[in-house]
């Protein structure tokens, strides 16, 4: 299948039966304005465009949402129980997006939209949702150019946190996995 765009990246999604199943199972949570994101998408993205056959696995599958109601952290481990008791095959991570500001030492995130334009590369900043209709809908606050470009460069909020990104560079070794990668490093 060819990249070229967001709408190609939809319709990625759309023909992958995982990847609806996931998006199906966590919609029927019926949480406030929930996304699944990063390597969920990023992933999938890459395999494509390395030309792999069978998607890599995800280590983990980004559930977020955002609720300043219930951002206690127990809340969290609760959906992630939920979500294990019906697929538990599937690596799930939940975070809500309203408490995510207090692992990352930043200021209270106002939204999902502020929360995932704050994650470390402009490639992984990225989410996809189902909504009642059944539509997906992609969320990329930096645009998928560097995503589809196979170009690891951190988000503008990273520029800051340096350190974080080139130690997140090393631990995740994603040239490994996906040779045709480019990853920026500050000099």
């Amino acid at each position: 299948m060819e990249l070229q765009n967001s709408d190609d990246i939809l319709r990625m999604i759309r023909s992958s039966e995982d990847m609806m199943e996931v998006l199906h199972i966590v919609r029927s949570l019926c949480l406030p304005d929930w996304w699944v994101g990063a390597g969920f998408v990023r992933n999938r993205v890459w395999d494509a465009l390395h030309g792999y056959e069978e998607p890599t696995p995800w280590n983990d599958i980004d559930v977020i949402y955002y609720d300043t109601a219930n951002a206690a952290r127990e809340a969290n481990r609760a959906l992630e129980e939920t979500l294990a008791a019906r697929r538990g095959y599937y690596p799930w991570s939940v975070s809500n997006q309203a408490r995510m500001h207090l692992l990352a030492s930043d200021a209270p995130y106002t939204s999902r939209r502020d929360a995932v334009g704050k994650w470390p590369e402009t490639c992984t900043a990225i989410a996809v949702t189902l909504d009642s209709d059944g539509d997906l809908q992609l969320f990329a606050p930096h645009g998928v150019d560097d995503l589809l470009g196979l170009k690891v460069v951190p988000a503008p909020h990273f520029y800051t946190k340096r350190g974080a990104y080139e130690k997140r560079m090393i631990e995740k070794n994603w040239r490994s996995l996906w040779p045709g990668l480019e990853i920026y490093h500050f000099d």
